[in-house]
């Protein structure tokens, strides 16, 4: 029998009517959606299309984690904020376009980033978490904090015009610390980044968590997909775990909760 919380409504069929059509999808693809509940860190050029392509598949909440006011400089990429807000608190602006274009789904805020103090309860409250954060210390308390909770982990990341997008489950596949033992000395928070790019790549990252949520087509486990948008290349790369990965060289999927 449907649960009662992802039971579509007749409403529910007439807003997601058209991907219901999709091969593979269908209603019980849209209840495994409104039972999720994702986490996306953070929501700027990344996580902004991440968190708008979610709330337009149907997803049943979103946790926005993003701390600090509007800029001007966020405006010509993060697709979620407003010119009114500037100022103004970035994930309560995100919260408000998301609110608006569907308001049929939860959108719960939270005004931090990502730290060592709060990553394990913002983690252990979703169902599946989307890595869109500018620092590798956060994407690295993330990455550590889905193993210890066996949540998988959808990790995307650019520059320039390139980008990649890996999809993390513990006891499966190859975590971030197997692929960045260490942190890049040379990275910097501001990058070079054009918004079409970062949205491009905030998509494919959504299409891989909604497969994985939905069980629909096949999910691109240890591999890396990595765009050129220079010459619009798209490379399937393979990946490993490291066996000595301090992280998840010693995981046990049984033994973890989830």
């Amino acid at each position: 029998m449907e649960d009662e919380l992802t039971a579509l409504s007749e409403r529910d069929r007439a807003f997601y009517a058209w991907q219901l059509d999709v091969p593979g999808f269908g209603e019980e693809g849209q209840r495994r959606l409104r039972g999720t509940t994702a986490m996306v860190s953070r929501i700027g050029g990344l996580g902004g299309p991440m968190a708008f392509a979610l709330a337009a598949a149907g997803i049943g909440r979103l946790i926005l984690v993003h701390g600090g006011d509007l800029e001007p400089s966020d405006l010509n990429r993060q697709i979620l904020m407003r010119h009114e807000d500037l100022g103004t608190s970035r994930v309560a602006s995100a919260a408000a376009t998301l609110r608006a274009f569907n308001p049929h789904i939860e959108v719960e805020t939270v005004p931090s980033h990502v730290t060592p103090e709060n990553v394990d309860q913002l983690v252990q409250r979703a169902d599946i978490v989307f890595d869109a954060a500018p620092r590798f210390g956060e994407r690295f308390a993330m990455n550590a904090a889905c193993v210890r909770h066996n949540k998988p982990m959808i990790d995307a990341a650019m520059y320039d015009l390139e980008g990649q997008v890996v999809v993390i489950v513990p006891g499966r596949t190859p975590c971030l610390a197997c692929l960045y033992p260490e942190e890049p000395v040379h990275w910097k928070r501001r990058f070079p980044v054009i918004g079409a790019v970062s949205a491009m790549l905030g998509n494919m990252a959504v299409l891989e968590g909604i497969k994985w949520i939905t069980g629909m087509g096949e999910v691109n486990l240890n591999t890396m997909l990595h765009l050129d948008a220079r010459s619009m290349r798209l490379r399937k790369i393979s990946l490993n775990k490291r066996l000595d990965c301090e992280i998840c060289g010693a995981f046990r999927e049984s033994s973890c909760g989830g």
